[in-house]
């Protein structure tokens, strides 16, 4: 549907108003001008947003050319190729760029731009589409979010800045004035704690001329910020009584003071001011604020002051000039460099240098310090003399420091030996000069003494004979329990103040001392006016003039109650442990007593017809050791033999008595005709209920002298070996668990056929059992030592305990027969 043309509109287009969705409604005058307000102004945000976003990939492209040493054409195709490969816009990746290659906080806030772009071009989408109108909040956002392409914009001037005059005025144009700051200033730190202003933006030219240089130890809002580490936030200046910069423009303003530095060290002050109270900040702008001092920490790092007409360069000397002159000092230095952990902050100091007087409270060479930490040299530095937090504080603020009698403490071997000094710390270019002077040679002696004393618990006396004048030192008064302003005790009063029962051994040596004038020493047991009795040994020589005559006594007194009270201990632990050697050796005696009455004699022949008999037991080869391992071998009232070993768990008298319980309980069983597997199930209840809960394993037989067969049953034991011709191998094994583990167990039986020549063994694991070798390996061993067959029976049982390579220094029972 057309319309006429209206008049001054020659391109006869029709306009709408905006609040017409169908666009059917005619536009106002007021409307053409509120849409085309509109549509500029997103238009020039999205210039503008390019603009900056073109700035970033210049930059970008400079930090390529920095890195890969090309040109800019190189760097914009490789900026392109990398962006392609990414599979990001070139914008991103200049992004991406910048922030690897600034690796500061000031980055955090990069990101935000992306968004901010996408916003305006979302808006401008919009408007070219014709579907909808841009929003108020859009707007808003999009004036929020620029605050970080500014910041980064600052970042970028101020890197390309050639001074930090051009970095003020980068920092105050781009990222302070957006959030209502008017004024910046750059102090630059001296070596000396003085403040240079190299750097100004927002103050009158003659207010920063009348600033440009702050002596050291003047109180300023910049010397607050570069003496406290995390920065001054001052809501106003009204009421501090601190002067600044640009103080009579802004008397009620808001200042911050930041330091500005990196590894450890603080280059300058970053100072900014507000025309009016500054209300609390949230920590966005806090942490923008510190990546802008952080900032210009990189820049005042390179900084050199000017030099006027006619004046000499100053010379700061670096670590090798600095080391020279070290060594020119006439008392004990060393200099020390920074030590930076991986993140590029400040750690320890490394001792670059030890010149030739120092002298280590340790005694140790210099060799041994040079080269090492600080801190690893002296751990207690960080302790109560605060050493290393004011060389850490010289080498941030460059202000020197020094300190009478402070402690340097070194720790050898886990003891500390200190020294008292006079230390002096003072930063010259990149390296710390610490000096110290130790006191006079004859006070650190004395005062050694004085500590060797007192560790001692030793106290030193003089008496004048002439003049009666005593002496004690402070030790002394404390081993005595005085008080120091108390007359000191004669030595012909000692005896008044000792034990009555020593008074015999101190007349000894008052008349060895004064009567006879030799040395002399004595132990007597002090007695104190507060009831405390101490243990003292008191040593003294008489000094004698040259006519032989006696003039005073010196000696000293040694508080020896800790190691009289030692000795008695000792001598009471050695009396006990006496007693309980000797009890264990009569123990040992009347087990191995018990042992020899009860075991079966081991050379007494069983009389079996076409049948050999053979037993052996070898105790323990630590008497203390005695077992419970046990055997027999008889021949039963049915012609049966019964032939058994078993072990006992456990040594000593309970283990002994066991076995003696379950040997003859077996006997009586056997007497019955029941089988081995019944005989151990019965053994089983009387290990279990009738002698106190022990655990034993026992393999048991019963050997036909008609049939030459042998039934057998075993309860945790290791089976019966069988000896044939050249081979020998154990028979196959049956199931039974251990005696006195269960009230009730069944015991499974198995039968051999035995053959004339056979030789069938039963022993205790004390034959074969290693620590360092599992059982079946002990096993084979054996296996292979039986087979050689001896002439006799005899013969091949002591073969086996002379071979045998079992070292558990355990008892072991052994029982043989061979059929005829």
């Amino acid at each position: 549907m057309s319309t006429p043309e209206q008049p001054g509109d020659p391109a006869g287009a029709v306009r709408r108003d905006v609040s017409d969705p169908v666009g059917m409604a005619p536009l106002s005058p007021v409307g053409r001008l509120a849409a085309t307000v509109d549509r500029l102004s997103r238009e020039v945000r999205a210039a503008q947003a390019e603009a900056e976003g073109r700035a970033l990939i210049e930059l970008a492209k400079g930090v390529l050319v920095a890195r890969l040493g090309c040109g800019p054409a190189e760097a914009a195709r490789q900026l392109a190729e990398l962006a392609e490969q990414s599979q990001a816009t070139p914008l991103e990746f200049a992004v991406d760029v910048i922030n690897q290659a600034a690796r500061d906080r000031v980055s955090e806030v990069t990101e935000a731009f992306l968004a901010a772009t996408a916003a305006v071009r979302t808006a401008h989408a919009r408007d070219t589409d014709g579907r909808g109108a841009a929003g108020a909040g859009a707007a808003a956002e999009t004036v929020a979010e620029s605050a970080a392409v500014r910041l980064r914009a600052a970042e970028s001037g101020a890197l390309a800045a050639d001074d930090t005059q051009a970095v003020a005025d980068a920092l105050l144009e781009q990222a302070l004035r957006p959030l209502g700051a008017v004024a910046v200033a750059i102090w630059a730190a001296g070596y000396d704690g003085s403040l240079t202003l190299v750097g100004s933006a927002g103050f009158p030219p003659a207010e920063a001329a009348r600033w440009r240089y702050v002596p050291p130890d003047v109180a300023t809002v910049a010397r607050c910020g570069l003496t406290e580490r995390s920065g001054q936030w001052f809501a106003s200046l009204a009421g501090t009584g601190l002067p600044s910069v640009g103080r009579h423009q802004y008397p009620d303003g808001g200042r911050v003071a930041v330091p500005a530095g990196t590894g450890g060290r603080i280059h300058g002050v970053l100072e900014i001011a507000w025309p009016a109270p500054l209300p609390p900040q949230p920590p966005q702008v806090v942490r923008q604020v510190e990546a802008l001092a952080e900032l210009c920490a990189h820049t005042l790092e390179s900084y050199t002051p000017p030099r006027g007409p006619g004046q000499e360069p100053r010379v700061i000397p670096d670590a090798v000039e600095l080391m020279d002159l070290a060594d020119g000092l006439h008392d004990p230095a060393l200099v020390l460099v920074p030590h930076l952990d991986a993140s590029g902050h400040l750690a320890d100091f490394r001792i670059q240098h030890v010149n030739k007087r120092f002298m280590d409270p340790a005694g140790r060479p210099r060799a041994v310090v040079g080269g090492a930490l600080l801190l690893e040299a002296y751990p207690m530095a960080a302790g109560d003399s605060e050493l290393f937090q004011n060389v850490e504080r010289v080498y941030a603020t460059g202000e020197p420091f020094r300190a009478r009698h402070l402690n340097l403490t070194a720790l050898v071997d886990q003891v500390p030996l200190s020294a008292v000094a006079d230390i002096s710390v003072s930063r010259h270019g990149n390296a710390v000069l610490l000096i110290w002077r130790i006191e006079d040679e004859t006070a650190r002696l004395a005062s050694l003494l004085q500590h060797a004393q007192r560790l001692g618990r030793i106290g030193g006396f003089e008496e004048n004979l002439l003049t009666g004048e005593i002496t004690w030192n402070g030790q002394l008064f404390d081993l005595y329990g005085r008080p120091h302003t108390s007359t000191p005790v004669p030595l012909e009063e000692l005896a008044a103040h000792a034990h009555p029962d020593d008074a015999v051994a101190i007349g000894r040596f008052l008349r060895t001392l004064l009567h006879h004038r030799r040395p002399a020493s004595a132990a007597f047991r002090l007695r104190r006016p507060d009831g405390v009795t101490r243990h003292v040994r008191v040593v003294a020589e008489p000094v004698l003039d040259t006519d032989d005559r006696l003039l005073l006594v010196r000696g000293a007194c040694q508080d020896i109650s800790a190691q009289h009270w030692t000795e008695v201990a000792l001598a009471a632990t050695r009396d006990q442990l006496a007693h309980t050697e000797q009890q264990a050796v009569e123990r040992a005696r009347l087990t191995l007593q018990l042992q020899h009455a009860i075991m079966p004699p081991a050379q007494t022949p069983l009389q079996v017809p076409d049948l050999q008999v053979a037993v052996r037991y070898r105790p323990a080869e630590t008497e203390q050791l005695v077992g419970g391992d046990w055997y027999d071998a008889v021949m039963l009232p049915s012609g049966l033999v019964l032939l058994c070993v078993g072990d006992v768990a456990g040594h000593g008298i309970e283990a002994a008595t066991s076995m003696v319980v379950l040997r003859n309980a077996l006997r009586g069983l056997a007497v019955t005709g029941a089988g081995p597997g019944q005989l151990l199930s019965w053994l089983n209840i009387v290990a279990h209920h009738l002698t106190g809960g022990v655990t034993a394993t026992a393999v048991c037989g019963l050997y036909d002298p008609a049939r030459r067969s042998l039934r057998w049953a075993r309860a945790g034991h290791l089976p019966p070996v069988l000896v044939r011709g050249p081979g020998a191998e154990p028979l196959p094994m049956v199931r039974g668990m251990l005696l006195g583990a269960v009230a009730e167990a069944a015991y499974e039986e198995a039968e051999a056929q035995l053959a004339a020549g056979d030789t069938l063994l039963m022993y205790t694991d004390g034959l074969i059992e290693r620590r360092d070798r599992p059982v079946e390996e002990a096993l084979a061993q054996l296996l292979s030592t039986v087979r050689p067959t001896p002439t006799t029976l005899d013969q091949h049982l002591d073969r086996l305990l002379t071979y045998s390579r079992s070292d558990t220094d355990d008892d072991t029972c052994l029982v043989g027969i061979r059929v005829g």
